[in-house]
Order: structure tokens, then sequence, then C-alpha cells
């Protein structure tokens, strides 16, 4: 009786294994047959049912799998390559899509690794851009560098890798070596407002003016955003390059938009003074005086400007009691210069 008992419940298991199999089998062909009708949703359906009778088939898996790519749902679609990866494929295809998959959704450790297992793979793919970008969001600059350059050799016309590179060495300071890579990556990317716009801000870091103002210029002309920051930096490069009365009048225009703005306010008072407009400055620092009573330095500036007009006693006057309100003020006074932040 035991020997019988134990047949029948192997042969139970085994009936079971084997309708779950053929279960599987049914839903996969639905599957099949509804994508080749262009059915994403009910494809997918079928397949999750196929799944749910058979986990380890490789064919249902990767079918699944592509059809969740297909469907957008990406971190769905990333589980089930890894999934099919467990299950022992190495094939290009599929450290293909888990590079891609990973890359998009920000796992910079898996995109590397992906990536160096797609190239080890298949010595001919193009994974040099998705190392070096994936370096390059980690903060890794060296590195990012170092693949971005070879991405240039791989896919000469993306436009994506001088900026990076460009990036790179922007975020570290070094604006010389950046620029070629913002010029470059602007001629592949000609209609590019941002990337002007960047451009210009490039050679601000540098100092030089006149390239500063033909790239701001440019962006704006090509549609660039006119918001409060592009119109002030444009305010100053036009201010850099001498040209006071166009400078200024970006600047009225922010202050019309912003007018309690104290950096703003400061702005136009120093871009005044520098330029011997002192009455445009007296009153700039006056509205700051208006709105903070305490400003010691913007009281020390209507000193200095009075001076500058020729009233002595009286800016002097000013001066002193600045430097009352905030004994730090009397070095500039002994050294003839602007306070700090101004």
């Amino acid at each position: 009786m035991r020997h019988f008992i134990i047949a029948t419940i192997l042969l139970t298991a085994s009936a079971t294994v084997f309708g779950q199999s053929d279960s599987a089998a049914v839903y996969l062909k639905k599957a099949q047959d509804e994508k080749a009708k262009g059915r994403l949703m009910e494809s997918y359906k079928h397949l999750d049912k196929a799944y749910g009778y058979s986990k380890t088939d490789k064919q249902i898996v990767s079918m699944l799998a592509s059809t969740l790519v297909d469907l957008r749902r990406y971190p769905q679609a990333r589980e089930k390559f890894l999934e099919l990866e467990k299950l022992g494929d190495a094939s290009p295809e599929t450290y293909k899509q888990l590079m891609n998959l990973s890359f998009n959704l920000r796992q910079q450790d898996d995109a590397i690794k992906y990536a160096l297992l797609v190239k080890k793979t298949d010595p001919s793919a193009k994974t040099a851009y998705f190392i070096g970008k994936a370096h390059y969001d980690q903060e890794n600059y060296g590195e990012a560098i170092k693949f971005l350059n070879i991405a240039t050799q791989e896919d000469p016309q993306n436009g994506e890798v001088p900026y990076l590179l460009g990036r790179a060495y922007a975020d570290m300071q070094n604006y010389k070596q950046a620029i070629p890579f913002f010029e470059k990556a602007l001629a592949l990317q000609p209609e590019n407002t941002r990337l002007m716009y960047e451009t210009g801000l490039m050679y601000y870091a540098i100092y030089d003016h006149k390239n500063t103002l033909k790239y701001l210029l440019m962006a704006g002309e090509k549609g660039y955003k006119k918001d409060n920051e592009y119109l002030e930096n444009l305010a100053i490069a036009y201010l850099d390059n001498q040209d006071f009365e166009k400078g200024m009048e970006l600047l009225q225009e922010s202050l019309k938009r912003r007018p309690s703005d104290m950096n703003l306010l400061n702005m136009v008072a120093e871009a005044a003074y520098d330029a011997k407009k002192y009455d445009m400055a007296i009153d700039h620092w006056d509205r700051i005086l208006a709105l903070d009573k305490e400003n010691a330095s913007a009281l020390y500036m209507i000193g200095m400007s009075y001076q500058k007009k020729g009233d002595k006693a009286k800016g002097q006057a000013l001066c002193d009691k600045a430097i009352e309100m905030d004994p730090s003020l009397a070095k500039n006074k002994k050294e003839m210069k602007m306070p700090s932040g101004f």
C-alpha cells in the first residue's frame, strides 16, 4: 500500500507540472498571436499568465521583458531582463537591453557594468557614450573624459559627447579647456539655444566679454527664453563691453519685474557708479536704504558718490556715519575702496 501511495503522489505531481507547462504554452501562443496583430496590451496579459505558470521559461521571460519595453514600463522590463540573465541568458541583446534600461533609469553602476558586458560579447558595439555619461553623472570626471573621448571616435555626430566633455572640464573650473568642446557641440547642434547660452557663460568665466555678448545675443535671437536670469546676464555682458546704455536699459527692465531685489538694486547702483553716473547711483543706493535702514555699505557708497560729485564735506559726513554703523568699513576709507560686495 505504501508503494502505491508514493507512486500516486509522483504521478499527481508530474501531471501538475505537465499541466502547467501546457497552460504556459497555450498562453504564450495567444500572446504571440496578439503581438502579431499589434495588440501589445492583450499580448502582455497573456504573457503575464504564461509567466505565472512558468517563471523559468526563457522564451516567455524574454518576450515578456521585450513587451514591457514596448509598453514603456521600463522598471518592470529591467526586472524581467535581470531574471532572464539569472536564467543563463548571456546574449549581447539581453546585455544591451540592460545597459539601455539601467542608463535611462539612472542606475549608473549597472549601466557601466552592462555596457562593459555588451562590449565584451560584441566588440563592435558602441558603448563608450553610456559609460562616459554614467561616470559623469557620478562626478567621476577622469573616467568620464576617458570614455567620452573614445565615444567621439565611435559616434562623431553625437553632439551630446562634446557637450559632456565640456561640462566635465567646466565642473572642474577648467573653463578654457571646456570652451572648444562647447563650440564643437554647438557645431553639431546649431539650433540648441541652451547650448548657445551656456557657451556664453563659459566665455564669461574667462573674462572674454566680446564672445560672452556674442553667444548670449545669439541664444536670444534664436528663441532662448528671456527670463530674469538671461536679461541680467545679458545686461552684465553689455556693461562689460562698455555699452552702458543698453546694459542699464536691461537692468531697469529687470527692476520693473523685481523692484525690491536688493542684489539687482546694488548691481544698477554699482554700474552707474562705475560709469560716473553718480546721481543715478545715489538714487538706487537710496532705494536700498529705504528697504534696509541699517545697510551701512549702501550709505557709505552714497557718501563716496557725493565725494566723486565734488561735495566732499557731505560725502565725508555720510561715510563717517556709515563707519559708525559698521566699523569694518573704516578700512575702505583708509584704502579709498568700495566696501566688500560692491
